[in-house]
């Protein structure tokens, strides 16, 4: 079986777990782990606190610092309310395209990986295979995998993580921080509304400086920034609350991010808030009820990547692939948490972006090709 055909039955086999973020990815971790045990590789299965998530960390060729990282997330994003043509959790091939949800976002990547993984058996450095958990819900399992490298004083030298890039070397992208904030206040009938606390309308008041913040951050814009937006950006995703039409709603949620350039920005950011809260909302809040709190919860904070004059592995691939440049974006990975451990790292993988998170994600067939090419130069060249 050549390599396409064996990652595409690979991806397949990945394609069919449903690990939407919400859910366990245990079995497709147990699945690779599995694989790699079978073809030699020194596998461990790192489970979270619940125990139903989990991360995988293996490694071919000798022990020891150094070597490379092959990095992909095992989470999905969920499928419902979406219009799809096929079943999402089926690989279904056409017109050059490979259909389903992951196959893009990122499991087109892990299944090459995981195809050419025999080929690094040889390898005269480390090759590690990091396969982890709920990278789209805040990099929670890349940053419990970084942390116990950490702890065991592994630092490999370099690390591809294959996002969807349509192979193009990224080597730089703004952080991503994610945050979810709870506001209780105090029920009532909706006929007299001074007598309660209404959450909802305190969390409008909150995104309305979120948008105000919007324009503060424009202003700050680095003069040298090449991302595009080239500011730091905030997105209010969701703004939850109430029960009825003639109820004061008690609780109320805002789940909303930014995208920063500059860690002065989130500084900047949390530091307004902390004080529009404390100054403004609060006082009013409590003085109708004195148990009224607004508490922020952090999903995620994860560093940007930054670019790096010296970087062996961006160098390395672009003479495997014939890159003549690299570029930023504005999406966030785990590769800054890889590069906090002093590791050379790119983003590079099979799929467009722009198919990520949509019905009827796909991979062409045409990307996948060229990542196995990649792959294979990598394996040569380590087995040199």
């Amino acid at each position: 079986m050549n390599d396409l055909l064996r990652t595409k039955a690979i991806l397949a086999d990945l394609i069919a777990f449903p690990t939407v973020s919400t859910d366990s990815n245990l079995d497709c971790i147990q699945y690779m782990a599995d694989y790699l045990t079978a073809i030699g590789a020194r596998v461990e299965v790192l489970r979270d606190a619940t125990g139903t998530k989990a991360n995988l960390w293996a490694t071919l060729g000798p022990e020891g610092d150094g070597g490379l990282v092959l990095s992909g997330h095992s989470d999905v994003v969920p499928v419902a309310d979406q219009d799809w043509s096929s079943d999402p959790f089926r690989m279904d091939e056409r017109d050059g395209r490979l259909y389903g949800r992951g196959t893009c976002d990122m499991k087109g990547f892990i299944a090459a990986a995981l195809a050419k993984a025999p080929a690094f058996a040889a390898s005269k450095r480390p090759i590690h295979f990091a396969f982890t958990h709920d990278e789209e819900t805040g990099c929670l399992g890349g940053q419990a995998l970084v942390q116990a490298l950490q702890q065991r004083g592994i630092r490999p030298a370099t690390a591809i993580i294959g996002e969807p890039t349509s192979m193009r070397i990224i080597e730089g992208h703004k952080g991503c921080y994610e945050y979810t904030t709870h506001f209780t206040g105090l029920e009532g009938h909706g006929s007299n509304p001074a007598l309660g606390v209404n959450a909802v309308e305190y969390a409008v008041r909150y995104v309305n400086r979120l948008l105000s913040l919007r324009e503060d951050l424009i202003a700050r814009c680095p003069a040298d920034s090449h991302f595009e937006p080239p500011w730091t950006t905030i997105n209010t995703g969701a703004l939850i609350g109430g029960v009825a039409h003639n109820v004061i709603p008690g609780k109320a949620q805002i789940q909303w991010e930014m995208r920063p350039v500059q860690t002065s920005d989130a500084d900047f950011v949390k530091a307004d808030l902390h004080q529009f809260c404390t100054d403004t909302l609060l006082p009013a809040m409590k003085a109708v009820s004195p148990t009224a709190t607004i508490t922020t919860e952090v999903i995620g904070e994860v560093q940007g990547l930054e670019p790096m004059e010296k970087n062996a592995i961006r160098d390395l691939v672009a003479a495997l692939t014939g890159a003549n440049g690299t570029d930023l974006v504005p999406f966030g990975t785990e590769a800054g948490l890889f590069q906090s451990l002093g590791t050379e790292v790119i983003v590079c993988g099979p799929g467009d972006i722009a198919q990520a998170h949509k019905p009827d994600e796909f991979l062409a067939l045409d990307q996948l090709s060229a990542c196995l090419d990649m792959l294979s130069g990598l394996a040569a060249d380590a087995c040199a």
